[in-house]
């Protein structure tokens, strides 16, 4: 593994009816094309695009469809 740590794997947590938990830092390409990035150590990525702050989970999936 490379000693870069951003070059290093980022590990990736997935949850049952919850966002993927990524660790960080992170760049996220969307859809369109742009990038958007968070330097912080853990990151809980949308899955079920119901966030507000998308491709941020703001834990909307919590609530009722």
């Amino acid at each position: 593994m490379p000693n870069d740590p951003a070059e290093r794997a980022r590990r990736i947590t997935v949850q049952r009816r919850g966002p993927l938990l990524v660790e960080g830092p992170v760049e996220v390409e969307l859809e369109d094309g742009t990038t958007v990035s968070s330097d912080r150590f853990r990151v809980a990525l949308c899955t079920c695009r119901r966030s507000r702050r998308y491709p941020w989970c703001d834990t909307s999936h919590r609530r009722k469809a």
